[in-house]
C-alpha cells in the first residue's frame, strides 16, 4: 500500500526543460532521504540526485548546473527540475527511498538528437 508514483516525463527538444514529480502515498516523505535515478538502454542505473532534507541536496556531476532536486513536504512530493536537457538525458527516471527499499515505476524522459 506504500507506493511512489513518478510523473512529468515526456518528449522534450534539446535545451528544453521538464519537472518530474515523485508523490508518495502511505508514508510521509519528510525526514526521509529521497533519490532520483535514471537508466538508459544499455547503461547502468545512475544516481542523478539526492535530497536528505529541505535544504541539503546533491546532484551527479553529469547533470550539475542543469538539474535540481527539491521537496514540498506539504504535498508529500519530491521534484526533479531538469533544464537544458540533452539527448544523453534520455532515460527512465525513478525515485527511490533507499532506507525503505522503495521504488516507483519510473517515468520516461526522451530528448531526441
Amino acid at each position: 500500500q506504500v507506493q511512489l508514483v513518478e510523473s512529468g516525463g515526456g518528449l522534450v527538444q534539446p535545451g528544453g526543460s521538464l519537472r518530474l514529480s515523485c508523490a508518495a502515498s502511505g508514508m510521509i516523505f519528510s525526514g526521509w532521504t529521497v533519490r532520483w535515478y535514471r537508466q538508459a538502454p544499455g547503461k547502468e542505473r545512475e544516481l542523478v540526485a539526492s535530497i536528505a532534507n529541505g535544504i541539503t541536496t546533491n546532484v551527479a556531476d553529469s547533470v550539475k548546473g542543469r538539474f535540481a532536486v527539491s521537496r514540498d513536504n506539504a504535498k508529500n512530493t519530491v521534484y526533479l527540475q531538469m533544464n537544458n536537457l540533452k539527448p544523453e538525458d534520455t532515460a527512465v527516471y525513478f525515485c527511490n527511498v533507499p532506507n525503505r527499499a522503495l521504488w516507483g515505476q519510473g517515468t520516461q524522459v526522451t530528448v531526441p538528437s
